[in-house]
């Protein structure tokens, strides 16, 4: 179903900002802001197929605690401008990551990182290459093995089509991602095909970090969640060569359902590491 992006984002009337990128493209943030100014700011990067607007079931909990929120759509995504479900190059994307938190941290001195599922591995590339305007990480529903079974098994035939689009068309979007129990297939700015370059450029598989790391992070797993099990997300969160970092299990917690009232945890542990001046 075709879109059409410019549009919806000019009749947008909620609060949002949009940042020309190097390259003349449009990229949108949603805004959640607090009462009163704020010299910290929440970023969240959203999971694959998705955009910032499902992420108001947490951010406006943040901006009641005091914290500017903002929402990024990747390029391809939601109301930002690019080709739907893909990325031209990882170095396009670390550009566009590196031009968002600049144009944030022109009004807030301190920066927090937070990445849902696939969000995570853009979180962590952007902490890789602009770490010294990061202030803080919270990784969300994140892990590197999968749960037995979750996604089918793709045929042959389907990996040669994908290799041979991909050479021929690299911009075309011919991978297919669906899995039970998925969210948004009702909301026309969920992307659920995605190209093969776009899915290299963001593989989970190659998550890294950056030695060292010195900033408070906070992973959550939820206790019921589809794709990965406590287990495997707590051997990620061991991974992560920090000393000030912390697990925590959201009961009854999915991937990307949340009971209510079970995040107010997530508040407690910004206001600890985090105060509003």
């Amino acid at each position: 179903m075709e879109i059409n992006v410019k549009k919806l984002r000019n009749d947008f009337k909620e609060d949002h900002r949009t940042i020309e990128t190097s390259d003349e493209k449009i990229l949108f943030l949603r805004a959640w802001m607090p009462q009163k100014k704020s010299d910290t700011a929440i970023l969240i990067f959203h999971g694959i197929t998705a955009y910032s607007g499902p992420y108001d079931f947490i951010a406006p909990q943040f901006s009641n605690a005091g914290y500017a929120v903002y929402g990024l759509d990747l390029r391809g995504h939601g109301l930002s401008d690019g080709i739907r479900g893909d990325y031209p190059s990882k170095e396009r994307l670390i550009l566009d990551l590196g031009e968002t938190i600049s144009f944030i941290k022109k009004d807030h001195e301190k920066l927090i990182l937070l990445g849902h599922s696939l969000g995570v591995v853009t979180a962590l590339i952007a902490t890789v290459n602009y770490l010294e305007s990061i202030n803080g990480l919270i990784l969300m529903s994140a892990a590197r093995t999968l749960r037995p079974g979750v996604y089918p098994k793709m045929k042959f035939t389907q990996k040669l089509k994908i290799l041979f689009s991909s050479i021929i068309k690299p911009s075309k979007p011919v991978i297919s991602y669906q899995r039970e129990g998925m969210l948004g297939l009702d909301d026309p700015l969920f992307n659920f095909k995605y190209t093969f370059r776009f899915m290299k450029i963001l593989n989970a598989n190659e998550i890294a970090f950056p030695p060292n790391l010195n900033i408070p992070i906070l992973h959550t797993a939820g206790e019921n969640d589809e794709l990965f099990s406590v287990e495997s997300a707590r051997a990620f969160f061991d991974e992560i060569p920090c000393k000030n970092k912390k697990f925590l299990v959201i009961p009854g917690a999915k991937h990307a359902v949340f009971p209510e009232g079970s995040l107010t945890e997530i508040t407690d542990w910004l206001i600890s590491n985090f105060k509003i001046t």
